[in-house]
């Protein structure tokens, strides 16, 4: 038998240095950024005909004069760009198109829109409403689903904190890979984070509903045991139907292309993170919240820092 229960401090540790790492990003050189959705300006999808590099481009809008011009790479399509720009007039536009056909030769625009800053500010807000709403969703009706079982807010509370745990790790790797290839939170980021919520609150529920089970059968008496026969119990399945959904997320990011590439980034990222916080996390916290641990994981480590400085 697994004693996947037992590693539960390991786990919490992995889960605390990626998240870590991501706020460091989010905070100092990565940032998350704003696409057009939620900030005034204009944004134009240019394919070129001939090799573009993605620092030739900046290099190019800044002696243009758009020294906060943002340039997103498209991962299906070479030598195609999203252009972030300030608001645009139809004046500054075409000037723009004839600049950067003279540097680069002729490209194809394949879309072009812009938003003022009132519609983008009611995007911000309601983005924020739907994702709020969407957790505290979650926390009621997982109290409610485990209504018969003592103490159902336990479980409630500790499936959100997975879930929160999901959000922070897509926010953290998003906010690298922005930094690195200029992507932006857009619309498609706001849905694909959605769908992760809802993606590993399935994988929680799956999981709670086992250890429900075997705790109404009077499988052992010992809480942790209980919740690590279930774990080892549903292992398979919630690897198997991960690995079936990352093939459709695969296969979207790669055929389908640019216009949802960040919604199938954050799913692939997501439904990684999902996994691993419904079987490593949620119940982990269980057993936690259940023996009151909370003071152990303090205590152990500093100790497991200094015994792996000591082992080197």
């Amino acid at each position: 038998m697994f004693d996947i229960t037992g590693k539960r401090f390991r786990f919490f540790l992995i889960s605390g240095v990626v998240i870590l790492i991501g706020i460091i990003s989010i905070t100092t050189f990565g940032r998350l950024r704003y696409s057009i959705e939620f900030s005034p300006g204009s944004m134009m999808t240019a394919s070129f005909e001939q090799e573009v590099s993605h620092s030739e481009l900046t290099r190019e809008l800044a002696s243009l004069g758009y020294t906060n011009a943002i340039v997103q790479g498209i991962l299906t399509e070479e030598n195609s760009f999203i252009i972030r720009t300030g608001v645009l007039t139809g004046e500054e536009k075409v000037d723009l198109q004839e600049a950067l056909a003279a540097k680069f030769g002729e490209f194809e625009e394949e879309g072009f829109r812009g938003v003022d800053p009132m519609v983008a500010g009611e995007t911000r807000s309601i983005a924020a409403i739907a994702v709020a709403a969407a957790v505290v969703g979650m926390l009621v009706y997982i109290t409610w689903a485990f209504r018969r079982m003592p103490k159902p807010l336990r479980y409630g509370a500790c499936a959100v904190v997975a879930l929160g745990h999901d959000v922070l790790v897509v926010l953290g790797i998003f906010s690298i890979l922005g930094s690195i290839l200029g992507w932006e939170v857009n619309l498609m980021f706001i849905i694909g984070i959605l769908a992760v919520i809802g993606y590993s609150i399935n994988n929680t529920v799956v999981v709670f509903d086992r250890i429900r089970e075997n705790l109404h059968k009077g499988e052992g008496s010992d809480f942790e045991v209980v919740i690590n026969n279930s774990l080892v119990e549903t292992l398979s399945r919630s690897l198997n139907t991960s690995l079936t959904t990352l093939f459709v997320v695969l296969a979207l990011l790669f055929f389908v292309g640019a216009s949802i590439q960040n919604f199938a980034v954050v799913l692939l990222i997501g439904i990684i993170a999902g996994t691993y916080s419904s079987l490593c996390i949620a119940p982990q916290l269980l057993i936690v919240w259940e023996k009151r641990e909370w003071g152990r994981f303090v205590q152990w480590l500093p100790f497991t820092i200094v015994k792996g400085k000591a082992g080197v």
